[in-house]
């Protein structure tokens, strides 16, 4: 049975109130694929709000519109219709020099396939970011450094992706994509090719991070090891939403 607590929390989500904490919102989001040919809905009127620190999963089968979901919140997919509004800025309106500056400096992503530059270190793919922000090089390599040294990579900061092992790599991935300080971290299938041991050391950091340092994450994932660990739980099916749960976690 849920806790009062966890009903009211229901009950303001479902209806879609505004938040001061909010950093995420959407605003009756579709997203249709080839409108002119054979249309393909991966998003169907989705309204949803994230609020800062929050562990959330966004769940479903595939092909159900998860990746959608976080490309578009990220900024790198752009809705058919709808509003996506992070930290008071709609992102929708925004022209693509102003989009990419915003997501620089405010969103952090990690990828299923890690997608670090194999010609840097582990150090230098973590300061690349900042490098892009135009940080001056006595803080970046620190917080790079600092960053690493959280992951559990202290000892391999100078080792490139080719020497690192996957979860290692993803690692890596997580110090970038919080090496620019976003308001949230994206994790689309962040442990999809991972085995049981990094993925549990990986979602124990993530965790950690969540904890300590207030840190929001959103995940797109199927993998059961995630959704054990979230503390909310967003259902997606053909497009839709249609379960949104708040856990009760006892770590």
């Amino acid at each position: 049975m849920k806790s009062r607590f966890q009903l009211n929390y229901l009950l303001a989500r479902s209806q879609q109130k505004t938040s001061t904490m909010s950093i995420i919102q959407l605003s009756n989001i579709s997203k249709i694929y080839n409108p002119d040919t054979v249309p393909v809905r991966a998003l169907n009127h989705v309204n949803l709000n994230i609020d800062k620190g929050e562990f959330t999963a966004i769940v479903g089968p595939s092909g159900c519109g998860k990746t959608t979901l976080l490309n578009t919140i990220g900024g790198l997919d752009h809705p058919t219709e709808g509003k996506v509004i992070i930290d008071h800025t709609d992102i929708t309106a925004l022209q693509s020099k102003a989009l990419i500056n915003f997501r620089l400096h405010n969103i952090g992503f990690v990828f299923q396939d890690y997608s670090l530059l194999p010609v840097l270190t582990a150090r230098e793919n973590t300061e690349f970011i900042m490098q892009l922000q135009n940080r001056s090089k006595k803080e970046y390599r620190q917080r790079a450094e600092e960053l690493l040294k959280e992951v559990g990579l202290g000892d391999k900061m100078d080792f490139f992706p080719s020497k690192l092992s996957g979860g290692q790599q993803q690692r890596v991935a997580v110090a970038r994509a919080l090496a620019p300080k976003p308001k949230f971290v994206l994790a689309d299938e962040p442990t999809a090719n991972l085995d049981s041991k990094s993925t549990n050391d990986l979602l124990d950091i993530m965790l950690k991070l969540n904890k300590e340092e207030h840190i929001t994450f959103l995940f797109s994932t199927h993998d059961q090891r995630v959704i054990d660990k979230a503390r909310r739980i967003v259902v997606l099916e053909d497009g839709n939403i249609v379960k949104d749960e708040v856990l009760t976690v006892s770590y």
